[in-house]
């Protein structure tokens, strides 16, 4: 007995040395706005004349922290944040007890751009499950900057030219503000015209389908989307911000936006009108190449968007938008083509003038009566009409024209090239097109739950209608340098048509989705969907070729000109029609989507496998070149898929999915019809093609560390197809014509992978370190056929990028500093042509500063220097220094009206250059623009939150936090939300702004 009671106490005093670890535990919490300070900066001292440093950690997202001790003894606990008073609190350890010093109250401090002690600044981005949550305040953009400005500076954010956000490597298709739909189907209306002065995080994940959240079995189809969070005491009342700016060169930029919420509904009104890209402060990527500018162009914009939820039984959004745009574009453009041991080169210079108007509305109604039943309803309209008009020149060549002049379009140096036997053809072309169309879609689901177990029943209707005419007049002149003609003398060829292509098209689609429990949290869901799909097309040509050559020299291309040209005909416009060249076609496609799944949700990991089997028949019918097609084919394509998520905990995620589709060729791909209507790209059709069959693979891994702030994020794609739908290419030196027929080509296959790391260097968040590396692996694959009636012979085209993004940051309450650099190598190897493979650079590094000053004034600037080399084209080999800055100048009550100067590429430096790779051909293009210029901005925000009670006292926390010295820097309030910084959502929190 007492052995036991003496084991027994010995456990009990093992216990409880093991319970007792001297932590010291509390919560930071806001005594004014009532609600926790989550992320602050909590440090342990030692009470003596050193305060001597201990440990330090953050607070957690309910405010809560937790220090340990490393011995007994009389110690320092200190908390602080920006735009917060420094706590100091005394605590003793004694006998090795845990201490609980309860809450401690974060009061305002009035003067915080006069301290001097280093404070704590949020951290950059939180992960958790697999969500990244980026704190919008941490990253500092330009004073009144729009929403692409910060998507930019996110980690694993990549926003191309045409602005298209990849985060993680996956495209975002949605965008989101709290969680409900903003502008669904288009993301760039709120990149580009909501202000940052009005978001407090941003998140990225990928947002379950429709089906999957009415039936709460995760199906794995989702969408990438961006969730902006708009800041607290935003989401009850009125603001706007009216944004006007005219620069030097013509520029202008004018935006405007005015939302108001309540409980229950929110409304979002905006406008913008600018010609300066859609491009705001700031340029590019961080560390990398500044926004390409391509052409000229001008847009004007206004949006409706509309969300209600009463939040039992009814929500609904729309939304309604209208874009015009005016487009002037001149592209210089050297390409190599890949299509035979010896050289084929190209050079074009382009003139197009586009404008376009359209109109876009979506809206969509969800009904749940009861918890068992869910109706929801999506139609969408889309009304477009499009001009354009081009004038081009260009000339092929059997060696780089760059090895012998830097301007091979120009008439004398075609001469000397032609002495030297380098010519191939020149071509000179003008287009006239003008385009039609409405489109309608509507998509109708009903969902209910038997039971609660996870059976579900769904049905679902989609249809939708298209319509659409286009119209387009041609001329096309050609010389041949290298074809004598009957005389002896270069031969030539001209094709002068005008087309008319009426196009209407339907389809529709039921769909049954019935899902049954057959274990504990397993599901196996069947699904069954018919499909009807018509499109019609009707195409007339008129050929007036036989005209004398010059029949329309002089003549100046404008939109919907075609008259003007066609009134210089010596007879009717009937008289020329062509039977051959015009093209009658319809064709059906009935689809039948039969797929089974089996889904297990457990605590730690999900598990989606299955697949998909398509049975599928078509019938086409063809009138062209004389001669009828009317067949019909039935094939069955099958889908596997397979998707496991493991989440270690709420901060670290595995993923791992793969998914099989097979694809069959095109109806028009299976004509064995040779179409020559153009002598230049001749295609032939291939009867004999088999489906292609292609493997995806992606391995995704986030993981997060509270302490310094620490995410991690890497993924891998890799994709391979076999029997792949490629070309065949037989290329006539001669000529410079190629005759393209499809064929089915193996060892197409490519990889891309990429590293994110981000952290702070202390514990308060100051110093910043984020890399962002990429790699990408292409292998294209297709075939040559060298001379006419020879053997084919399989042309590989390895193309492998390797890419850095490096910078680091310092930031205090005033001040940030951010160094930055990126270097991107391309190497392109091609095995017939191994004598011209290419090797290029990208490197950037460089700078950005943003200083807030006690007078209410901001200043911005960047300065980055921009190198290229391995251009074939020595005048794009460059060092560009680009310069850009910012002064800005808050004033009136509560900063309300922000005025700016904004200064472009100061130095004149700035270029505009892409590089593009396919298995045919490497193409450089360059694009003009007006990349320096200067503008001036004057910006004005009314708020007007809650009621006048609410707003009073807004006002007095505003007074108090910031006096008269002005928010916080970069033009976004730091935790807690004070009032935006000049250029914020700002003036007088609740009051109006100026009055």
């Amino acid at each position: 007995m007492r052995k036991y009671l003496l084991l027994f106490f010995l456990l009990s005093v093992m216990i409880g040395a093991e319970a007792q670890t001297r932590t010291i535990s509390g919560s930071l919490y806001d005594g004014e706005l009532k609600e926790a300070v989550p992320y602050a900066a909590v440090q342990l001292l030692k009470d003596n004349a050193d305060s001597t440093y201990v440990t330090g950690v953050t607070t957690d997202e309910k405010g809560q922290f937790a220090l340990v001790a490393p011995a007994n003894g009389r110690y320092l606990v200190r908390a602080s944040y920006v735009g917060y008073k420094t706590i100091v609190q005394n605590v003793t350890v004694s006998n090795n007890q845990n201490v609980k010093i309860g809450t401690l109250e974060f009061v305002s401090d009035s003067h915080t751009l006069k301290e001097v002690t280093v404070t704590a600044t949020p951290p950059k981005v939180v992960v958790k499950n697999d969500t990244f949550q980026y704190n919008a305040a941490a990253y500092r953009v330009p004073e009144g900057s729009t929403l692409e400005a910060l998507v930019k500076k996110l980690p694993g954010a990549e926003v191309s030219d045409d602005g298209t956000i990849k985060i993680n490597g996956k495209q975002v298709k949605k965008i989101l503000i709290d969680g409900k739909e903003f502008m669904t189907g288009d993301t760039k209306t709120a990149m580009k015209n909501l202000p940052t002065s009005i978001v407090n995080t941003v998140k990225a994940y990928d947002q379950q389908s429709d089906l999957s959240r009415v039936t709460g079995i995760d199906d794995g189809e989702e969408q990438t989307v961006l969730d902006f969070g708009v800041k607290k005491g935003m989401n009850k009342g009125l603001f706007s911000n009216i944004d006007l700016g005219i620069g030097t060169h013509g520029r202008y930029a004018e935006r405007g936006m005015a939302a108001y919420f309540n409980d229950k509904f929110r409304m979002m009104m905006f406008g913008n009108a600018n010609n300066v890209n859609d491009m705001g402060f700031g340029g590019g990527p961080r560390g990398g190449f500044g926004a390409m500018r391509q052409g000229l162009n001008a847009t004007k914009m206004l949006g409706l968007n509309l969300n209600y939820n009463n939040g039992k039984t009814l929500q609904w959004d729309g939304s309604i938008r209208w874009n015009h745009s005016d487009g002037d574009q001149r592209t210089k453009v050297s390409t190599e083509n890949f299509v035979a041991t010896q050289g084929s080169y190209g050079a074009s210079l382009s003139q197009t003038y586009t404008r376009s108007n359209s109109w876009d509305g979506r809206f969509r109604l969800e009904w749940t009566p009861d918890s068992n039943w869910d109706v929801m309803f999506r139609p969408n309209i889309t009304l477009t009409k499009s001009d354009g008009n081009t004038v081009s020149t260009s000339a092929s060549y059997n060696e780089d024209p760059y090895d012998y002049t830097s301007s091979p379009l120009d008439e004398e140096e075609i001469a000397k090239l032609d002495e030297k036997g380098l010519m191939v053809n020149t071509q000179r072309t003008t287009n006239i097109t003008y385009g039609d169309a409405t489109k309608l879609n509507g998509m109708l689901q009903i969902n209910r739950k038997l039971g609660h177990g996870g059976r579900n029943i769904t049905a679902r209707v989609d249809a939708g209608y298209d319509d659409e005419d286009s119209k387009t007049f041609s001329t096309q002149d050609l010389q041949f340098f290298q074809l004598a003609n009957a005389l002896g003398d270069d031969s030539t060829y001209r094709a002068y048509r005008f087309n008319t292509m009426p196009t209407k098209s339907w389809n529709y689609a039921l769909q049954a989705t019935y899902s049954e429990p057959i274990a504990f949290r397993t599901y196996l869901q069947f699904s069954y969907q018919w499909k009807y799909a018509f499109t019609k097309s009707d195409r007339a040509t008129y050929d007036f070729s036989e005209l004398p050559a010059g029949t329309f020299a002089g003549i100046t291309p404008a939109y919907r000109s075609w008259n003007n040209y066609l009134s210089l005909l010596p007879n009717q416009i009937d008289n020329y029609f062509d039977q051959d060249l015009s093209r009658y076609s319809e064709y059906k496609n009935y689809t039948q989507n039969i797929q089974l799944m089996l889904r297990m949700n457990r605590t730690k990991w999900r598990l989606n496998v299955g697949a998909m089997l398509q049975p599928q028949h078509s019938s086409y019918m063809q009138d062209y070149l004389g001669i009828h097609v009317d067949t019909t084919r039935n094939v069955v394509n099958w889908s596997p898929t397979f998707d496991f998520r493991y989440k270690f905990n709420n901060r670290s995620n595995l993923r791992i999915n793969y998914r099989g589709t097979a694809s069959q060729p095109s109806m028009s791909q299976l004509l064995d019809i040779t179409d020559n209507t153009d002598p230049q790209n001749v295609s032939v059709g291939n009867p004999g093609l088999k489906p292609s069959f292609t493997n995806n693979f992606r391995f995704f891994y986030n993981t997060f560390r509270q302490k310094y702030y620490q995410s991690l994020m890497t993924f891998v794609n890799f994709s391979t197809t076999r029997n792949g739908i490629g070309n065949s290419v037989y290329y006539n030196s001669v000529t410079g014509a190629r005759t393209v027929k499809p064929v089915n080509v193996n060892g197409n296959w490519n990889a891309n992978a990429a590293l994110m790391f981000n952290t702070s260097l202390d514990s308060a968040g100051v110093w910043n370190i984020n890399t962002f590396t990429t790699g990408s692996y292409n292998r294209y694959a297709s075939y040559l056929q060298l001379k006419n009636m020879e053997a084919m012979e399989k042309n590989i085209t390895n193309s492998s990028t390797i890419g850095e993004r490096l910078s680091a940051s310092y930031r205090n309450n005033w001040l940030e500093v951010e160094l930055d650099g990126s270097a991107n190598y391309t190497h392109t190897k091609n095995n017939l042509q191994a004598a011209n493979n290419l090797n290029t650079w990208q490197f950037a590094y460089g700078a950005n500063v943003n200083v807030t000053l006690p007078w209410n004034m901001s200043i911005s600037t960047d300065l980055h220097e921009q190198s290229r080399r391995g251009y074939s084209d020595a005048s794009l080999n460059t060092n560009e220094l680009l310069w850009n800055a910012q002064i800005s100048q808050s004033m009136l009550r509560g900063n309300a009206l922000t005025l700016s100067v904004q200064f472009y590429d100061i130095l004149h430096q700035q270029s505009n250059l892409t590089r593009s790779i396919s298995a045919m051909s490497r193409t450089d293009t360059e694009y003009n623009s007006i990349n320096s210029y200067i503008m001036f901005h004057a910006s004005y925000r009314l708020n007007l939150f809650g009621g006048k009670q609410a707003r009073d006292k807004m006002r007095q926390e505003r007074d108090r936090r910031f006096g008269t010295m002005g928010p916080p820097p970069g033009g976004r309030g730091d935790r807690p939300m004070g009032p935006p910084p000049g250029g914020g959502h700002g003036g007088p929190m609740g009051g109006f702004g100026g009055f």
